[in-house]
């Protein structure tokens, strides 16, 4: 009887590919989890550190450095990084090597609520707390906020942050009990009073309009407020 040794090899070959695959599998999945790296995306100032991110995988894991691979859920970590409220995203993913990595993209702030409470509005109108690394250069907000019901002066710190001029010169966010928006200008006297959040838009080329040509006769001084509510007209009290 003759021997086929290319079908004997094959099937030698196919065993070993097998064992090998398995072995390395058992061997991936028993790795144990490295200390983790953090990456932040986006902003450089740093309002949440590494040590806090770490600290987080740790207590939601148990130390994850000593953890196995293949008991390891990522999702499970990712929520957990995203309850903290100056984390706006987060990924959570581990290398072959076992190098368990997080992609951190912080909230942005765009506004300081500054009442019996002090914390920062996000650029997607949520909370975000004061941190202890950093301090954002961002309007402070005055009067009578409600942390629930942020719509108002989220709007107009959006249009505040997305504007040359208005960045440039605002520092100030009031809103009253009647949920009527002021503004107050750097080395201005007066107040910009915007009424509600309606034709923004309009009412900020009528700020703009009036700053220029006042700046220009230097006459800014002159006034002690400058009322924008009413779409089409811009009324100014002297002082």
């Amino acid at each position: 009887m003759r021997v086929n040794w290319n079908y004997i090899k094959m099937i030698v070959l196919l065993g070993v590919v097998v064992f090998l695959f398995a072995f390395a599998t058992s061997r991936n999945a028993n790795r144990n989890i490295s200390n983790p790296k953090v990456t932040f995306i986006g902003e450089n100032n740093l309002f949440i550190t590494n040590e806090t991110v770490s600290k987080l995988l740790i207590q939601n894991y148990g130390g994850v450095k000593n953890v196995p691979k293949e008991t390891l859920v990522l999702n499970e970590l990712e929520n957990a990084l995203k309850s903290n409220p100056m984390i706006k995203t987060a990924e959570v993913y581990v290398a072959v090597n076992g190098t368990l990595s997080a992609d951190i993209e912080q909230k942005t702030p765009i506004a300081r609520i500054s009442t019996n409470a002090s914390y920062y509005i996000d650029d997607e109108g949520s909370y975000m707390p004061l941190s202890e690394n950093y301090s954002a250069r961002v309007p402070l907000v005055t009067g009578n906020i409600e942390k629930n019901n942020l719509k108002n002066v989220h709007k107009i710190a959006l249009k505040i942050r997305n504007d040359e001029f208005l960045k440039k010169h605002v520092f100030e966010i009031h809103q009253d009990i009647n949920r009527r928006l002021f503004l107050k200008l750097r080395k201005c006297d007066f107040i910009v009073e915007l009424g509600d959040e309606h034709f923004l838009d309009k009412k900020i080329n009528n700020l703009k309009a009036f700053y220029k040509k006042n700046l220009k006769d230097k006459t800014l001084n002159n006034y002690s407020k400058v009322n924008l509510q009413f779409e089409n007209q811009v009324i100014c009290t002297k002082i």
